[in-house]
């Protein structure tokens, strides 16, 4: 099995901006992202493909072809009361208490990243379990899902996992055979 792993285009929002899933557009260069992308890609009407539930991924994978398949484990990571809001206006003992152990640790209202961790890996398991061995299959999502998807299945550490650099839509093809994982970026 192939799995294309593809974050999304950028996002239309401004830098500073707490905006894990707040629904966001994008930006102007998007159709030249696509371009790019669709490079990287299979023939898309030889696959299956998965989207998260919001705008800037889901734009994207019907881009790519049809049908996609919306699924919310593909979300990025709920960031709660801090959504939508200037990372400079969030309290900063609550910002200190979450950067210093973001792995448990949740905002008010939000999740943590290894909760994120765990229904992303929920997805990936049933989608294993129920893809045949000889499709391709596109995953359009989030740096943060993509990242807690990586560390794991490269055991390392989800604190760690922040040194997987993942840009806007970049692709990652990840060939699934005999229970191993090979990761191409």
């Amino acid at each position: 099995m192939e799995i294309y792993l593809v974050r999304h285009t950028t996002p239309k929002i401004e830098k500073g901006i707490c905006y894990g899933q707040t629904n966001v557009g994008v930006t102007e260069s998007f159709t030249n992202e696509v371009t790019t992308i669709k490079k990287q890609l299979p023939d898309s009407n030889n696959c299956i493909i998965y989207s998260s539930s919001l705008f800037r991924c889901y734009k994207l994978a019907t881009e790519l072809g049809n049908p996609v398949f919306i699924d919310s484990r593909l979300k990025e990571v709920n960031f709660g009361s801090w959504e939508n809001t200037a990372w400079n206006d969030i309290p900063k003992k609550e910002s200190d208490s979450w950067m210093n152990n973001f792995v448990t640790e949740k905002p008010p209202k939000g999740e943590s990243y290894i909760e994120l961790q765990k229904r992303v890996i929920n997805f990936f398991e049933i989608l294993i379990n129920k893809t045949k061995p000889t499709d391709s299959v596109i995953v359009v999502c989030h740096a943060g899902p993509m990242r807690a998807w990586l560390s794991y299945i490269q055991q390392i550490a989800l604190k760690d996992s922040f040194n997987i650099k993942i840009d806007y839509g970049q692709v990652f093809k990840i060939k699934y055979t005999n229970n191993t994982f090979s990761i191409k970026p």
